[in-house]
């Protein structure tokens, strides 16, 4: 079975493990777009926002404290949990009610997760010289997000001020600006 938010997943989820599986231990202290962290911290946040959106998806708590996740076989484990995540968007169950802790409705918790693997992976594309071509229906959830969420997602410290893009922009880009995220973002 699957859900509209599982299949978001499924199509950002692989893009996400093929950044992660690319980053060369040499790489792990280099800078992000995310100006406090390493490629090594933004890597542990998305690791850990894989597994806690499984948890929020099951409408348990997450654990939010600091983890190390980056030990060996830490790629395999990173793609086996992006497959548990959308495994756990997947019951219908996910998406009724409430989210407990967040006060949203789940579709929008869900959303966040969408948001977390496709923008982080993005970040952690260009801190490592990588590709990066996100999922077009991920793109416009970010957008359609945007729309609804962009301002609260600024006063709580979740996206920065809006950036100046081109008007001829990707979708990907436009969005990236609207996060507070120079699209031409380089570590240099």
């Amino acid at each position: 079975m699957a859900t509209k938010t599982s299949e978001l997943l499924s199509e950002a989820a692989p893009r996400a493990v093929a950044v992660a599986r690319a980053i060369r231990d040499d790489q792990l202290d280099l800078p992000t777009p995310c100006a406090d962290y390493s490629v090594r911290d933004l890597m542990n946040h998305l690791y850990q926002v894989v597994v806690n959106f499984q948890e929020l998806a099951a409408k348990r708590p997450a654990n939010w404290d600091k983890t190390d996740y980056l030990t060996d076989g830490w790629q395999d484990r990173f793609a086996a949990e992006t497959e548990r995540l959308i495994e756990a968007w997947a019951d219908p169950a996910a998406l009724e009610g409430v989210s407990p802790g967040m006060g949203l409705p789940p579709e929008t918790v869900g959303e966040m997760g969408l948001i977390d693997l496709t923008v982080h992976a993005w970040d952690l594309a260009r801190a490592t010289g990588q590709p990066f071509d996100a999922a077009p229906d991920a793109t416009a959830v970010l957008h359609a997000f945007m729309d609804r969420m962009g301002e609260t997602g600024q006063r709580m410290g979740a996206f920065a001020a809006p950036v100046a893009a081109p008007p001829d922009a990707a979708p990907l880009d436009l969005a990236l600006a609207r996060m507070g995220r120079h699209p031409a973002w380089s570590p240099r």
